[in-house]
């Protein structure tokens, strides 16, 4: 993958039965049987409208060094069920499916595909489990951070979750993530190293203790970081001491330096009633643009509450709440058979039926487009789509609910545009990983073409995700024919 995983062989990450069933190909004639997959999710994280698509890039970077190693044959081999003609596949695998997907920092729906596969049967089933975990973890996070990022106004957002983090890989693809959906700066010094976020710090309630009195803790710091001092005022008491001996360092110290203090922070505490005391008594000693950093479990829903409240915070800093995404840890993508093709190659649609409504997928080979009103920029509706269907957005097109069919509105002046992307062409890479800074700001801009509607954290309006009539007309005839 990228350098972090140097040397370790990942192709063995998946589930087991990935492999029952690929040897079962084998066995039943369908080893060179092409099947389409599509990764998509049921269900946006914390009840919002949207989530954001993240961790494309790790995904390429696995697809890319996929092999089995001599080791891992031995493992299976020792299994005792797999057949010799399947382990000597794997013993010189070559990754030759097709991918596409939409690019990182989309905004993405229920049930549309994020990415889909298409390739040999084996092939296609045993990448699923790790795109998953990689999708899913991603997103998952980039999708909070978008929501803890658009509750901070435009204020900075750091994120600080290191230490919380569900072990290291958590930590640094987090990061990654909350990058993308919003968060500036990390704490994670491998992130900054590995992806170019970059990484800030100070002091941990630590340094002030290491010395005889905060005062003290406060005055080393500041000779020592004079151009970047921010100071921990809730060691001991923020108002009566912390605040006090913050301003006294800063007249001792930067005054005569000529440099203004970075800014203060409080870990602690009831944080409204607290930085409102703090900006008064800055603002009263000459400091006014002394910034106030607040951290602490903090969520988009406190720190909402906190703005709304008039804390003057400048920056908040955002660790375990964001980084395991603690309000709803999971995402939920799945990765399911859409369709396959016959000797011929001719395209035969696949469906998955639940007495749960929600888990019938839509089967096909399709296209995402996203309709974008061309008065405001904004975007009004996804459509899915055949996958040789051509949308004329110069004639208006009648949208439809896929469930709630009598549910239509007719749109015009329109632009419809292709969302996914194509990544890998018989298992050649054939797309130019954008940077991560790029990523982020197509994630900004694409969240801001949104509809405020949409973007609410409780009862979001409903986004549109439509099926063209053809489609439609397929999976309605699939659900009637299946028994």
């Amino acid at each position: 993958m990228d350098k972090m995983f140097q040397g370790m062989n990942l192709s063995m990450m998946t589930d087991f039965y990935e492999f029952t069933m690929a040897n079962g190909f084998f066995d039943h004639g369908m080893k060179d049987r092409i099947a389409y997959f599509d990764l998509f999710y049921r269900k946006v994280p914390d009840g919002g409208g949207f989530a954001i698509a993240a961790g494309l890039e790790q995904a390429v970077r696995y697809l890319q060094d996929l092999h089995f190693s001599p080791e891992d044959i031995a493992c299976l081999r020792e299994k005792n069920i797999f057949s010799g003609e399947f382990l000597a596949y794997l013993e010189n695998f070559k990754f030759e499916c097709d991918v596409w997907a939409v690019p990182e920092g989309t905004p993405v729906f229920p049930g549309e595909p994020i990415m889909t596969v298409r390739g040999p049967a084996p092939q296609a089933q045993l990448v699923e489990t790790m795109l998953l975990a990689t999708i899913n973890h991603q997103s998952l996070i980039a999708t909070k951070a978008s929501r803890i990022s658009r509750a901070a106004k435009g204020r900075a957002v750091m994120e600080f979750g290191a230490r919380r983090a569900h072990g290291y890989a958590g930590a640094l693809y987090g990061a990654r993530a909350a990058y993308i959906g919003g968060c500036p700066v990390t704490s994670n010094t491998l992130a900054d190293r590995l992806f170019g976020i970059p990484a800030v710090g100070t002091m941990a309630h630590s340094w002030i203790q290491m010395f005889d009195t905060e005062y003290d803790a406060f005055l080393a710091y500041a000779k020592t970081y004079p151009q970047s001092c921010t100071l921990l005022l809730d060691t001991y008491d923020v108002l009566g001491s912390g605040l006090p001996n913050a301003i006294r360092v800063f007249r001792e110290v930067l005054d005569p330096l000529g440099v203004r203090p970075a800014g203060v922070r409080i870990d602690s505490g009831d944080i409204t009633y607290l930085t409102r005391k703090i900006r008064k008594t800055l603002d009263e000693a000459g400091y006014p643009d002394c910034k106030i950093v607040v951290s602490n479990s903090l969520d988009e829903y406190i720190i909402r509450d906190m703005l709304l409240q008039g804390a003057p915070v400048d920056t908040f800093g955002v660790g375990e709440r964001l980084i395991t995404s603690k309000s709803e840890p999971v995402f939920g993508g799945v990765y399911k058979l859409c369709a396959v093709e016959d000797e011929d190659g001719n395209l035969i649609p696949r469906i998955k039926i639940s007495e749960n409504v929600a888990k019938i997928t839509t089967p096909h080979f399709k296209k995402l487009w996203r309709f974008y009103e061309r008065s405001t920029g904004k975007a009004i509706a996804d459509v899915l789509s055949l996958h040789d269907e051509v949308i004329d957005d110069s004639k208006p097109f009648l949208l439809f609910h896929p469930d709630y069919t009598w549910k239509t509105k007719q749109v015009e002046d329109f632009e419809a545009v292709p969302l996914m992307v194509r990544i890998f062409d018989k298992g050649q890479l054939v797309y130019d990983l954008p940077p991560l800074d790029e990523v982020k700001r197509y994630c900004d801009e694409s969240v801001d073409r949104l509809w405020d509607e949409v973007k609410r954290f409780e009862n979001p309006h409903g986004y549109y995700v439509d099926l063209t009539q053809k489609l439609w007309d397929i999976k309605h005839e699939m659900l009637k024919g299946k028994k």
